[in-house]
């Protein structure tokens, strides 16, 4: 699990910084540095707006008397969305904004649920 952690530690921000130099030579310094911004405050509203549904979700199932499972599987989500929206970089907002994505968020809400059934199965001993 260390090998992998290391390796995205690394190959991340290098990669981040060979797109932002990319684009950079594209459209100009000023006009890459005002996109990240602004990709970045609209990451955070639209994080803003999709966890307020959720909440409300939440909400809705405690009130039924439900355990809101998916629910908080979907905040957690959108909250590493909205971490991956504030780090600086191309990369990484594409990333939180495709987890804001309702349908794309029910996608890794199904593997994440398997990834920890088959975890659960075998007794906490499954490789991620």
């Amino acid at each position: 699990m260390v090998g992998p952690l290391i390796a995205l530690f690394i190959l991340v921000p290098i990669a981040e910084l060979a797109v932002i130099i990319q684009v950079g030579h594209v459209i100009g310094v000023l006009d890459t540095l005002a996109l990240l911004v602004l990709v970045s405050v609209t990451g955070a509203w639209l994080v803003k707006r999709e966890g307020l549904a959720v909440l409300r979700r939440i909400q809705r199932q405690l009130d039924a008397g439900v355990v809101p499972g998916s629910e908080l599987l979907d905040g957690a989500l959108i909250l590493l969305a909205g971490v991956l929206m504030l780090t600086p970089g191309f990369i990484t907002d594409v990333v939180g904004i495709l987890l804001l994505l309702p349908p794309v968020r029910a996608g890794v809400r199904r593997a994440v649920r398997h990834r920890l059934a088959r975890r659960v199965a075998l007794g906490g001993d499954g490789v991620w």
